[in-house]
């Protein structure tokens, strides 16, 4: 199902919101007792009240490419390594000052996550790809309750009322629709390119059998190649359109029910959409999970705010040593990595963004939205 993928430029400028919604779903504990070995390496970021040494550094690197697989394609280039830099000193610097309720809470969550990767995982598992990377669980839990302790006093400043602001200023984005499509993407199931002429002409050969009265399941099953709901008759049910590309999103709106769309052109390819149900959404119906989910989204603006905004202030020197030979990453890895973890319209889950599944690789694929 095709969502928004930003294509602004901003190629790092994901990585805190991407690494704090993959932190939520992955595992966390409170710091290991045992005293940390002594640490002697140079000093690569001074900030206002504290610093990150250079081994503290490539622990938050081997900790980001665990998390986040898809990053390390990045881990050499020098832009790349100054922005997790200075993510590290914004969640240790935020974190000081974080409340002990924020604190209790983000000690609960990481030891019922950890509980659920471990379950998931397999104790013994989680240790050897741990190992894999140069990490111990005990590395894992102290940066997963560092980014939990900021997400839950950030978190606990949210109001209600901005809650319900946010709300009515995007009321339109919480509409619930149900739909059938079949995607005719700009490639053919070999990965050979198509032209838009060719896309658009098998579209509307599609077009015709559904206007024919043939059923759109079968039609979805046998021209679709949206992996995500193919094997499904081409359905999406009860989604929010917040996330969907603005073409698709506005013709999930607009499209009289039960009316098969002509083909919307999105970036993906051409779509053959019929919604079958559509329910705008009221605040008082909005479930208290997703008010909650308001509530972190908006934790999550907060923090980016701070590092927009403040967090050059509280830097006062970053040395971090030059990569020598910096990687670039394709073309098409640097147009999906606005909102990693991302991916083709092929996902199962199209309108939920950043539910990542609670494993060692949360974001193994591009998630389509």
């Amino acid at each position: 199902m095709p969502s928004r993928n930003k294509k602004s430029g901003k190629l790092f400028m994901v990585t805190m919101s991407a690494m704090l919604s993959i932190s939520l779903a992955a595992c966390g504990n409170e710091n290991a007792a045992a005293p940390a070995p002594e640490d002697n390496s140079k000093i690569v970021v001074k900030y206002k009240g504290g610093e990150i040494t250079e081994k503290e550094f490539e622990l938050e690197q081997k900790v980001m490419q665990f998390m986040s697989p898809q990053f390390a394609q990045f881990a050499q280039m020098d832009e790349f390594k100054e922005y997790l830099a200075k993510q590290g000193a914004a969640y240790e610097y935020l974190a000081v000052d974080a409340s002990e309720e924020s604190r209790e809470a983000a000690k609960k969550q990481a030891d019922e996550l950890v509980d659920k990767n471990k379950e998931a995982m397999g104790a013994e598992a989680l240790e050897a790809a741990l190992t894999a990377q140069g990490l111990t669980e005990d590395d894992l839990r102290s940066y997963m309750l560092r980014v939990m302790t900021v997400m839950e006093d950030q978190k606990n400043k949210v109001t209600d009322e901005e809650i319900k602001n946010t709300f009515d200023e995007k009321q339109e984005d919480f509409t619930v629709v149900t739909l059938r499509h079949v995607l005719i993407r700009l490639t053919d199931s070999e990965g050979k390119e198509r032209t838009k002429e060719d896309a658009l002409k098998l579209a509307n050969e599609v077009k015709s059998k559904l206007d024919g009265g043939a059923d759109f399941a079968e039609v979805a099953k046998e021209y679709s190649e949206d992996p995500g709901s193919q094997s499904n008759g081409g359905l999406y049910e009860n989604y929010e359109v917040k996330d969907w590309v603005p073409e698709f999103k506005e013709k999930a709106l607009s499209l009289p029910l039960n009316e098969v769309s002509e083909p919307v052109e999105t970036e993906y390819g051409y779509h053959v959409m019929k919604v079958e149900s559509r329910e705008e959404m009221t605040f008082d119906k909005l479930s208290d999970e997703r008010k909650d989910q308001i509530r972190s989204d908006l934790a999550s603006s907060k923090v980016d705010e701070f590092m927009n905004t403040e967090l050059d202030s509280i830097i006062e020197s970053i040395q971090l040593p030059k990569s020598e030979t910096p990687a670039e990453p394709s073309t098409e890895q640097e147009n999906g990595a606005e909102q990693a973890p991302q991916a083709d319209p092929g996902t199962s889950d199209p309108g939920a963004e950043s539910k990542e599944p609670e494993a060692k690789e949360p974001a193994a694929e591009d998630t389509g939205k």
